[in-house]
């Protein structure tokens, strides 16, 4: 995956994309739900990435600007990875999803995030879209 050129003026196809692989949306997932942010946290994911396929989609990901790398300080090889605000964009369509699959699949989804979504979805976003913030502030800070 590379910059996304639009295929067409549809914004579904443009979406498609940028989002449409499901190793890209997995990745944000983990990086929105449980905070992940290092190339070690993400294969530990259930779906077990291949490590190739982690690193051509964290390079996609930071070429589509929707995470931003930084470098360890104690160590120049690792780096951490953050939402930017494109990557914190994203977080409706990912809950939005995460809804419709749960029509169709049985929840592994958090209990709490579910009655939350229920009962007040845009506020949910909002609490997402704030700690995805936080997290990426609190790793420049460290860096």
């Amino acid at each position: 995956m590379k910059a996304a050129t639009p295929r067409s003026n549809c914004p579904i196809s443009f979406s498609l994309d940028v989002l449409g692989d499901k190793w890209v949306l997995l990745i944000l997932r983990d990086m929105i739900f449980a905070g992940k942010s290092s190339y070690g946290e993400f294969l530990q994911s259930a779906e077990k990435i291949a490590t190739n396929i982690l690193a051509d989609r964290l390079n996609t990901l930071e070429l589509q600007k929707f995470v931003e790398k930084l470098v360890a300080n104690d160590k120049k090889s690792k780096f951490t990875y953050i939402l930017t605000e494109k990557g914190i964009s994203v977080i409706p369509v990912i809950l939005e999803l995460a809804i419709w699959g749960l029509s169709y699949f049985p929840p592994e989804m958090d209990p709490d995030l579910i009655i939350e979504l229920e009962s007040d979805r845009e506020k949910t976003i909002e609490k997402y879209k704030m700690l995805a913030r936080a997290r990426a502030d609190k790793q420049r800070q460290a860096h």
